[in-house]
């Protein structure tokens, strides 16, 4: 059963603040058999203001002079954003959409209460000490060009095998902007190294658990796993009962649309993942207090096979979404990418970031759209116009397939606002089917063809026929209502026009009592409008127009910023109550004849999932496009061999005044494994994160910062950068990289790319070089491309033994300090092979520093010693090296036979220069002879 809970105290913001921070609303709660875990979460936010879908507009609680509509306005496209009340959850019972705070680490400052969830759960003791967020219903501003934009939104169910099928892992999310249920089913090892990496990716708002899985003192290894990676996000325990497989399958059946319902084949099977979602809708269910209409939700289950893995730390190391030194600018590999006009594009490109494409056909029809768009500058422009026009698409689907439990006001005025976003959005197929009208590539020609689609014309013809043609989504909260109120046409229910002529002269006596004030007082006063405070009056003069520098007293609520005075009057209070009752009359009487129009397109409404896969879609190639008419950007290719010329960092060339310095770059099967040496700040790190970045923007189906540039698929992207500590799992540098490495080595395989910078230096320089050899001789033993930064010189002499090593590093020039008398160090962060020719560079820097003179001779003595011995142990010899260059040569032939493309007489010609280059490196038999005998 469900009952009332009080829920604890929180003190919200002010009701006023705009389009900003909003404390959550405290309406009732409910005990769903929920537990809440202990966390260690910082306060957070809510950003909720009411803007439509997909629109960053102004704040709907700014004032904002107007001449008041009586009439139905003509149609105007314009922007904006329309704010709805700020209300508490009980009246919340179908809202636009949910906005729900966010938990960060920079938040910890704020001024907001710590809330946490504690329901309470049978059989599991409550842990003290932890209360419980509530969720707000409003619509959300989103700004397209923002991570902020990315606010958690998606609640996600888990759960985990018993007994002999321990590891075998369900997961479902919804996305509460967005009616798609997304189903897994996974085997995992004992690290869960893939729950974590997909919950890392989805952002999840909150996570549910069996309650069974989190029991005090006996939890499972997986719970704890998944507390200690997520520590600001909300965990809420459900009672196992609700996991239920056959009421998943049930309730897939009842709600999937028909489009999708080939899913029902492919999880029938497929119990945790069944299960897992039957929990998530009943959740989803109690906290929104509505249900989802029949056939309305776009259910898909996805393996995990289909993407590049990227893991969180790595994401974190390559600054994909969030910059390191300050998470509020955009110098991240979203910020380069991301010119996208829709919330539903940037959302695309940022999950693409974090899951590249490993589907080489697929990257090629993205890239091909990419090249379309580059050479035909009409089609680039007049698409990008189009797709900036669209709003949310997918939040607006959120919306329209969920029926309210109650008929409420603000469920009301939701329904009719969301039905004039998608006339707006259906009255927009027409231009964007006639854009990609004459386009050549399979993409672009596919979704047009997707926009042939009839039943975009039904919906909108049947929305017409109740629909004035001139109701359309406009810029001001005043203008909004107009729109709403004058939404149905005329004629349809005669108590309806009725009650709008009743509005319409409530509206007209405003106005004349504001005049014949003005009048009466002799001042310039002007009738205003705000969300927050209906009709009030303003008036901008100098305090010389008011007789004793004061308002006649008739004027109560007088707030005043510089020379703009607001106020109203007790009888524009009494006008203002009489207008808000006409409005509900209006809301409750359109409110039916809508309801009556969504069931009847309902049935036709799936068509909308196609069109919003297609604009968001759209909208991130165009991006792509728009990126690579900034910069000398280059199509990729995809072979077995990472090939790049002239490449540069794409983060760097947009922080930089001048561009950086290009590298080459070069990595096969042969040549997998790549050790970097080099002084400090020579670039290294920077280099690493530069083939990483170029990787990823290449399998996503970007073009790449490089004048030619070839990549083999990489399955995983790995990397260990960082070397700060971690005090909240008190782990000290070393023991943080050493776990880094212990998940790299777990989770490697042939086609992962692995990046490691200066490994061991957390500890002792023997112990330090013992573990990198041996880290370096296990990752040898793969396929997977490696490179491998590092101070450690004795470490470049692996490649004696193993000859799929390269030795690269990066130079610098000395340059003689006339001021100081001594030699100075100029980078010049060129990439060259073999060892670095740089000796003690570190004694060098030593000797800059204030160091005594005597200890820095003392410690370039004792290197010298210790490098003598350890090169004396390291002595190639003849017939290693002739090893070496018959296995450089194989690698060479069976690199050729795969991938040339060259005529017979340039083949002819390459195979020569390969034979003397072969004979140039094989030492001389006499020479291995006199070796041998010696």
């Amino acid at each position: 059963m469900l009952r009332p809970e009080i829920p604890p105290t929180s003190p919200s913001a002010p009701a006023g603040s705009p389009s900003s921070v909003e404390a959550r609303s405290q309406g009732p709660r409910y005990n769903f058999g929920l537990q809440e875990t202990p966390q260690r979460c910082p306060s957070a936010q809510a950003a909720s203001s009411s803007s439509p879908p997909g629109t960053s507009g102004a704040a709907g609680d700014r004032s904002s002079s107007s001449s008041l509509p009586q009439h139905p306005p003509s149609a105007q496209p314009a922007q904006g954003s329309y704010f709805t009340n700020k209300r508490p959850y009980a009246e919340n019972t179908l809202a636009s959409h949910f906005t729900v705070g966010t938990s960060s680490s920079s938040a910890r400052d704020s001024n907001y209460p710590q809330i946490l969830k504690t329901p309470l759960s049978a059989g599991n003791p409550q842990r003290p000490g932890y209360k419980s967020w509530t969720l707000q219903m409003e619509y959300s501003a989103t700004s397209s060009s923002a991570v902020s934009a990315h606010s958690p939104s998606v609640i996600v169910a888990v759960v985990e095998g018993r007994g002999l099928a321990r590891g075998e892992i369900g997961m479902a999310s919804i996305d509460l902007k967005s009616p798609q249920i997304i189903l897994s089913q996974f085997a995992d090892n004992t690290t869960y190294a893939k729950v974590i990496t997909k919950l890392k990716i989805l952002s999840p708002l909150e996570i549910i658990m069996s309650n069974t899985a989190c029991v005090v003192g006996n939890s499972t290894k997986l719970f704890t796993l998944i507390t200690e990676n997520f520590k600001n996000v909300n965990f809420t325990t459900v009672q196992r009962k609700y996991f239920n497989e056959t009421k998943g399958l049930e309730y897939i059946e009842q709600l999937c649309i028909t489009e999708f319902s080939t899913v029902l084949m492919e999880v029938q099977s497929k119990y945790y993942c069944l299960a897992a979602v039957a929990a998530l809708l009943k959740y989803v269910e109690f906290i929104q207090n509505s249900v989802y209409a029949p056939k309305s939700l776009k259910i898909c289950f996805q393996g995990s096979e289909q993407t590049a893995m990227i893991d969180s730390s790595s994401t974190q190391n390559l600054e994909l979404l969030i910059n390191n030194q300050d998470s509020r600018n955009n110098h991240t590999l979203f910020g380069v990418l991301n010119y996208t006009k829709t919330p539903g594009g940037s959302r695309r490109l940022r999950s693409n970031i974090l899951e590249p494409l490993i589907d080489v056909e697929t990257i090629n029809m993205r890239l091909d759209c990419v090249q379309e768009l580059l050479q035909d500058e009409e089609l680039f422009f007049g698409l990008q116009s189009v797709i900036a026009r669209f709003l949310d698409t997918e939040q607006l689907l959120s919306v329209l397939v969920q029926i309210p439990k109650q008929d409420t006001v603000n469920a009301a005025e939701s329904k009719i606002t969301n039905l004039i976003y998608l006339k707006h959005t259906l009255e927009l197929v027409d231009p964007l089917k006639i854009t990609l009208k004459n386009c050549n590539t399979p993409l672009l020609r596919a979704y047009h063809g997707s926009l042939e689609d009839k039943r975009f014309v039904i919906i909108l013809d049947k929305i017409k026929t109740v629909i004035n043609d001139d109701a359309r989504y406009m810029k001001g909260c005043l203008n909004m209502r107009t729109q709403k109120c004058y939404a149905v046409r005329s004629n349809i229910n005669e108590f309806l026009d009725i009650a709008r002529r009743t509005y319409t002269e409530i509206v007209d006596d405003i106005a004349g009592m504001i005049s014949q004030l003005a009048e009466k007082y002799s001042l310039p006063l002007r009738t205003s409008f705000s969300s927050t405070r209906g009709f009030f009056i303003q008036m901008t003069t100098d305090c010389t127009a008011l007789t004793n520098d004061q308002l006649p007293s008739e004027f109560i609520k007088i707030s005043k910023v510089k020379n703009s005075y607001s106020f109203t009057s007790a009888d524009l209070i009494k006008m203002n109550e009489r207008c808000q009752e006409s409005l509900r009359e209006i809301y409750h009487m359109t409110y039916m004849i809508v309801c009556k129009l969504l069931s009847e397109i309902y049935e036709h409404i799936h068509c909308l999932y196609k069109l919003s896969d297609t604009v968001s879609m759209l909208d991130m190639l165009l991006s792509f496009a728009h990126a690579c008419t900034l910069s000398d950007y280059v199509r990729p290719e995809f072979t077995d061999t990472l090939a790049i010329k002239h490449g540069w960092h794409p983060i760097l060339e947009k922080i930089s005044v001048e561009k950086p310095v290009a590298n080459n770059t070069y990595i096969t099967e042969g040549s997998n494994f790549f050790i970097i040496t080099g002084p400090n700040m020579s670039g290294k790190s920077t280099y690493l994160k530069q083939i990483a970045l170029c990787q990823i923007m290449a399998q996503i189906g970007s073009y790449v910062p490089a004048e030619y540039a070839s990549f083999r698929i990489a399955e995983q992207i790995f990397t260990r950068i960082s070397t700060d500590d971690d005090i909240e799992t008190n782990s000290s540098t070393f023991m943080k990289e050493m776990k880094e490495i212990a998940y790299i080595l777990h989770n490697a395989n042939d086609k992962s790319l692995i990046l490691i910078d200066e490994l061991g230096r957390g500890t002792n320089t023997e112990e330090g070089i013992g573990i990198c050899y041996a880290v370096c001789e296990y990752l040898l033993s793969l396929k997977a491309f490696t490179l491998f930064a590092t101070h450690f010189l004795e470490l470049c002499h692996i490649d004696v033994l193993y000859p799929n090593v390269e030795n690269v590093h990066f130079e610098v020039q000395h340059v003689k300090n006339t001021s100081r008398n001594k030699e100075a160090i100029l980078y010049t962060y060129k990439l060259s092979k073999g060892l670095t020719e740089e000796k003690n560079y570190g004694l060098k820097a030593a000797e800059v520093s204030s160091l005594p003179t005597s200890i820095v001779l003392d410690a370039k003595e004792i290197t010298s010693q210790i490098t003598r011995q350890i090169l004396q142990s390291q002595r190639s010899t003849p017939e290693l090296e002739r090893q070496r260059a018959v296995y450089h040569l194989a690698t060479r032939l069976v690199q050729t036979a795969r991938n040339s493309q060259l005529d017979p007489d340039s083949l002819r010609t390459y195979l020569s220069n390969l034979k003397k280059k072969y004979e140039a490196d094989f030492p001389r038999d006499e020479q291995v002879s006199g070796n041998t005998e010696e």
